[in-house]
């Protein structure tokens, strides 16, 4: 194997191991193997349809990793009334075991595990720490051609032979055979990625997919970066998809994640050559070079300036250098040391001169994701009892019918001239706050919408109650919304509204104020605002 080919290897291990990490989420790991099972081969026919992941490597995870685990996957529903499934052998002591179970079912789940009746023997996990797992052929050939090949095809091991299983952890392999057994699906923070790891790697699509479900619940801007980089790597377009959703829209969270640093290099490009991310330059250049000092560390190299440059390699000129403000360059990449005198002064010059140098980096700003806009009055106006601010909260409850991102409000302003606003927009759920802003805006007296945003944007998640508030203070006299719409569809999403009990300004479904939500989604779900 040629040393470029053996880097690629090592790279993919190492990016399997942090994304575990990240989705255990502080919890303790089981022990995992490097090495394929020589005895477990997938089928030659299903060869080029499907390869194995590389091998886990696992480690404990670190201190930044500690947050709190995403709510568990259900499993399926059992029929109404029906106990909690038994599993294992402590379920076939009684002579006549068979007469107490009443599905196949649960005579499965009493096998589970169970020496009673197997004829194959499993050694999984690594050498020093495999667990022995007993198994029945039957049931996991009717579930995965892989064992089918193993157990009857022209793979199959002799028999009497155990089969050892290194690169799958023991928890996972537990998971993949409930499954088998009991169509049961028991998914943890834990041991998901091993779990569709050994999905794949025995052709389980239907556990496979569930995994997938449960990484995108817990698809934060936190991981979104590393978890791009596995979806890439187990050939998982549509997580892949949603890991773009949330990169875009909260680009400078997920590029200044802890967890950014670890991603592989191709995940790296394919961010900094993104044209839809909504961060400024300077952002993106800083999470490159954090990207830059944590593979000078892989490489046991001293993180100097040089280095750094060495490691980022072509992915240097992704960077849109020329689109920063003069301030942003010389403040931070003039002063980085990983440009050279060279494109320094040429970056100098095409930031202040008329006759501007060729750079070797692109100038065109990316586009960012457009913002899109759920108005919800279907008019303005004002009166002699006008609507007056008086310092006093303005609020509604709001849901989507799918995930969004909530970048801020339009607040109406002064119905009597120019007036500057004292501001402050909050986001809640369930009581709790989850994002706010204080800021000043200018109103110029005119009926027009005037946006406040929050300093990132906020998840959204479909069918859920939201509540947006605004207090404002200046100008008492304002515009206000009337003919209120409690269901309003832009482009693909429909957003309905309620009246909130925190409003204590009069604001509510059918007139007031907050007449604008401003927010990002999908391609199709709306026209540009």
């Amino acid at each position: 194997m040629s040393a470029k080919a053996t880097r690629r290897r090592e790279d993919s291990n190492n990016s399997i191991t942090t994304a575990k990490q990240w989705i255990f989420l502080g919890q303790q790991t089981s022990s995992a193997g490097s090495t394929p099972s020589p005895t477990s081969p997938t089928p030659p026919q299903q060869q080029q349809q499907s390869s194995s992941p590389p091998p886990y490597s696992a480690s404990p995870p670190p201190a930044y990793l500690q947050c709190p685990s995403p709510p568990p996957l259900p499993s399926r529903p059992s029929p109404q009334g029906a106990e909690p499934l038994r599993l294992g052998p402590g379920q076939t002591r009684d002579p006549n075991w068979q007469a107490t179970k009443g599905s196949v079912r649960e005579r499965n789940a009493a096998m589970l595990r169970n020496e009673l009746m197997s004829d194959v023997r499993f050694l999984v996990g690594p050498k020093g720490a495999a667990q022995s797992v007993p198994a029945h052929k039957y049931v996991l050939a009717t579930g995965s051609s892989v064992f089918y090949a193993m157990f009857y095809g022209g793979l199959a091991a002799p028999p009497g032979q155990d089969i050892e299983i290194p690169d799958v952890e023991p928890a996972a392999f537990l998971v993949l055979l409930r499954y088998l057994y009991c169509d049961d699906i028991a998914l943890e923070a834990d041991t998901v990625l091993a779990t569709l790891y050994a999905a794949k790697k025995y052709l389980v699509p239907h556990l496979a997919r569930a995994c997938v479900a449960y990484l995108e619940t817990s698809l934060t801007a936190r991981n979104a970066c590393v978890l791009l980089s596995q979806s890439r790597l187990f050939e998982e377009p549509a997580l892949a998809r949603r890991c773009w959703e949330i990169i875009d829209a909260q680009a400078e969270l997920a590029l200044s994640s802890d967890g950014f640093p670890d991603v592989d290099r191709p995940t790296l490009e394919a961010v900094l050559s993104r044209e839809s991310l909504n961060a400024r330059e300077s952002a993106v250049f800083r999470a490159a070079l954090a990207w830059a000092a944590a593979e000078c560390t892989r490489r046991g190299l001293d993180p100097s300036p040089e280095n750094r440059r060495e490691c980022l390699g072509p992915a240097l000129h992704l960077l849109r250098l020329p689109a920063m403000s003069l301030q942003e360059f010389a403040d931070g990449a003039a002063q980085s040391g990983v440009l050279t005198l060279r494109e320094t002064a040429d970056l100098f010059l095409h930031f202040a001169a008329s006759r501007k140098p060729a750079v070797p980096f692109p100038s065109q700003p990316r586009a960012g994701l457009p913002a899109r806009s759920c108005r919800r009055f279907q008019s303005c106006a004002y009166r002699s009892n006008q609507w007056r601010y008086r310092g006093r909260c303005d609020s509604v409850q709001f849901c989507a019918d799918r995930r969004v991102f909530l970048a801020g409000f339009g607040l109406y302003g002064s119905s009597s001239g120019a007036c500057e606003y004292r501001s402050r927009i909050e986001l809640k759920r369930g009581g709790k706050a989850l994002a706010h802003c204080d800021t000043r805006f200018h109103s110029d007296g005119s009926s027009s919408t005037f946006r406040v945003y929050f300093e990132h944007p906020v998840q959204i998640e479909a069918d859920t109650y939201y509540t947006a508030s605004a207090v404002l203070e200046g100008s008492e006299l304002s515009y206000f919304g009337q003919e209120g719409m409690s269901e309003v569809t832009v482009g693909c999403v429909t957003f309905q509204f309620q009246s909130s009990s925190d409003s204590t300004n009069g604001t509510g479904v059918q007139g007031g104020q907050i007449p604008e939500l401003v927010f990002y989604g999908s391609a199709e779900s709306a026209e540009p605002a």
